[in-house]
């Protein structure tokens, strides 16, 4: 129990990674492996990923950037009643870069690093059938989330990243998605660079009852 709880407490989204550090690929099939017990509706096990690394991975990335330059992203959308968490996150991750609030270049050149996988030797993308739903997105999640676990237990740092799916046909393009997969989100995977700041945040949780209520007689 106890080193079940530190690895979920070690996890954390690094935001910038050592390029030069390759991922063992006996241990990233280790996790992959591991990340498929997770369940889901009727066994539908609905996560396809894809992985770029090398070349294959420079091109998305000089590509994605390419598109984000050309037209700049819309921000992902989220209710005026939750923005607010947005905002306290982009403080806490900004500020501990040194890129203060009224910086426009300095925000945009950390925001563009997003879509280099903040430099990630792995570059994934993790996709599910156009027919499936709701239900069988929320067995998406439970893959990722234990892959990020198992990933974390062998020393490999991670970050997921919905900015991909802003992109889609870019990713389609350069990963030979088929038209079938919906892109939902990217996944960096590698060495978290110990030099940037970001890296080291300890992002605050709620209340456990803000979130879950016990309810009885």
């Amino acid at each position: 129990m106890a080193e079940l709880d530190d690895i979920i407490n070690r996890r954390r989204s690094s935001r910038m990674f050592l390029p030069d550090k390759a991922v063992p690929a006996e241990a990233l099939n280790e996790a992959l492996t591991l990340a498929m017990r997770a369940p889901s509706n009727s066994n539908v096990q609905p996560w396809r990923g894809f992985l770029a690394v090398g070349e294959r991975r420079d091109r998305l990335a000089a590509a994605m950037v390419a598109a984000a330059r050309a037209e700049p992203p819309k921000a992902m959308g989220l209710p005026e009643s939750f923005s607010a968490r947005r905002r306290e996150l982009g403080a806490l991750v900004y500020g501990s870069m040194g890129v203060a609030r009224d910086d426009a270049d300095g925000r945009w050149t950390a925001q563009l690093r997003n879509f280099e996988f903040f430099r990630a030797p792995v570059a994934g993308i993790v996709c599910m059938h156009r027919d499936l739903g709701m239900a069988d997105a929320v067995g998406v999640g439970m893959f990722l989330q234990t892959l990020l676990l198992a990933l974390t237990e062998r020393g490999i740092d991670s970050c997921v990243q919905v900015s991909t799916a802003l992109y889609p046909d870019i990713v389609r393009e350069h990963l030979c998605i088929p038209d079938e997969l919906r892109v939902l989100c990217g996944v960096c995977i590698g060495y978290a660079d110990p030099n940037f700041a970001a890296n080291h945040l300890a992002v605050p949780r709620n209340p456990l009852a803000q979130n879950v209520e016990l309810l009885d007689d």
